[in-house]
């Protein structure tokens, strides 16, 4: 039962509006390399801008990928102007046969001028399981963003603008999209399954890294992983297989929005501690939406959750004054009738949507603060979610346009940003337990003593609630320096990115964890 509950509730992962099925994780793992005698001479070029090994000769669809595109290009991060080396290519992957079994696509960012072995490269990729790099790359990191107009909201209006916030101020990029994603494909249509999976994606990932790295004399560099949603759950898998199969040791991590334990963020309707962890989620919509938000008034929401809160749901249902009492207080932080906490038990979480909802409101739960009017006022129909189905998807056709106009990067491949094929076969491996990796992530503090985390969220996102990530933080072992792994919030939800100052303000964050003080 317990599983038939988390695996049903996936359809709140992570970047994807699609159920996810459990399946038999199949090990293939395409990790043979091509050998330097089967490829045809060809001039020497610099190492980050090597072409992709005959990706253009692939089979199959892989005919379509074009050779690796190189430019020179500059950018002005507040004073400074940094002169970049930008490849938008393909790494090749081979089965146990020598074939070329798939291509991932990557876009990578190098300054110029600076010194490899101390300049840190940061590996980048989104969640789902199925969505591409673009959220990331021209949301917060790369170079170059998409502005959705004034309001922010707008794909119509989406235009590519310099990214005065680029963390090419500070690290090199490589923008990584996932088999089934982007551009990323395999040879054959029947064995992309094989990669659609938690173990077989980290080890694929792992190998991929290792393979840019390798081709870009970048093994003295140190190296990071910035993954979102369902990517900073792979990154942490990504991390463990680059350390015990590629001999590849992070240095840090960096999680945006991410999902950590499952059986928390999926457990806000049942159990009272996840109920719990998303209580203050809640809280802060409501104090956005009522432009009461202040750090004082979200320090007694989150203190109100993990006490009285908290009992009052793990207990025997309050009654006479002791209920109203209760129901009273999570009525006045969340503005829902306490009669309707009364009915749902105090179990607020769909109720606080359902709420908005008779407003005549759909409502994100990537931000539960964006509304859109309801597309079906006069029934119960659910609807669209205004964020992942309204205008982020734009950015794809920004990417589209971006790879070719501007990367020279020209292909008739469809780019596929939020891949459903991909979530709805996805393996989640052990079918007893919901997912998590809290375990990887003592592994990962305890073997590395250099080893620092930082987690970003947005206040916001139903998601992902922060109080999940902050609760399992809470409970990690005493080892070392308390920062090595931090919480930092943002205003607005899943991808809190989008709004100028919290970007500012993730981006200055995330220059402080890559370059710590004395």
């Amino acid at each position: 039962m317990r599983f038939l509950r988390w695996s049903v509730l996936t359809l709140l992962i992570l970047l994807t509006a699609s159920p996810v099925a459990l399946t038999q994780e199949r090990q293939e793992r395409p990790d043979r390399q091509e050998r330097p005698q089967d490829r045809p001479a060809r001039p020497e070029r610099p190492a980050q801008a090597r072409p992709a090994d005959d990706a253009q000769q692939g089979p199959g669809v892989l005919r379509l990928l074009p050779p690796d595109a190189v430019s020179d290009k500059e950018i002005t991060i507040g004073t400074r102007k940094i002169a970049y080396t930008a490849t938008a290519g393909t790494l090749s992957l081979f089965d146990q046969s020598g074939e070329k079994s798939a291509a991932v696509f990557y876009t990578a960012y190098v300054a110029k001028g600076a010194d490899a072995a101390r300049r840190p490269l940061t590996f980048v990729f989104n969640g789902g399981p199925g969505a591409a790099s673009v959220y990331l790359h021209l949301g917060v990191a790369g170079p170059r963003i998409v502005d959705f107009g004034p309001d922010g909201r707008d794909g119509a209006a989406a235009k590519l603008v310099d990214n005065p916030d680029s963390w090419l101020a500070f690290t090199d990029l490589v923008m990584i999209d996932p088999i089934g994603t982007g551009w990323s494909r395999t040879a054959k249509p029947d064995d992309a399954k094989s990669f659609w999976g938690v173990r077989s994606d980290a080890n694929v990932l792992a190998k991929v890294i290792a393979l840019y790295v390798a081709k870009n004399s970048r093994g003295t560099s140190p190296k990071y992983l910035l993954g979102e949603s369902y990517g900073g759950f792979r990154a942490a898998k990504v991390a463990g297989a680059l350390q015990s199969d590629q001999g590849i040791v992070i240095t840090g991590i960096v999680m945006v929005s991410p999902l950590l334990e499952a059986s928390f963020q999926w457990g806000s309707s049942q159990y009272a501690l996840g109920a719990a962890l998303h209580f203050p989620t809640l809280v802060a919509t409501e104090l956005e939406r009522t432009k009461k938000f202040t750090p004082e008034a979200m320090a007694e929401a989150e203190r109100f959750a993990m006490n009285e809160y908290l009992a009052m749901l793990a207990g025997r249902a309050p009654t006479g004054d002791k209920a109203k009492a209760i129901y009273g207080r999570v009525a006045e932080m969340t503005g829902l009738p306490a009669d309707v906490i009364a009915k749902s038990r105090g179990f607020v979480r769909s109720a606080y949507l359902q709420h908005l909802r008779a407003q005549g409101q759909i409502v994100s739960s990537y931000d539960a603060t964006f509304a859109v009017p309801d597309p079906y006022p006069e029934n119960r129909r659910g609807g669209s979610d205004p964020i992942l189905d309204g205008f982020t998807r734009a950015l794809s056709g920004a990417f589209v346009g971006y790879a070719r106009d501007e990367l020279g990067f020209k292909t008739d491949m469809t780019y596929s940003l939020l891949a459903h094929d991909v979530s709805s076969s996805w393996d989640w491996g052990n079918r007893r337990e919901p997912p998590g990796v809290s375990d990887d992530l003592r592994e990962l503090l305890a073997l590395s003593p250099s080893f620092r985390l930082l987690v970003a969220h947005g206040r916001t996102d139903l998601v992902t609630p922060y109080g999940v990530s902050r609760y399992v933080l809470d409970h990690l072992p005493d080892m070392g320096a308390p920062d090595r792994a931090q919480l930092k919030l943002y205003r607005g939800g899943h991808m809190f990115y989008f709004d100028a100052d919290s970007r500012r303000g993730f981006t200055a964050d995330a220059k402080s964890f890559y370059q710590p003080g004395p």
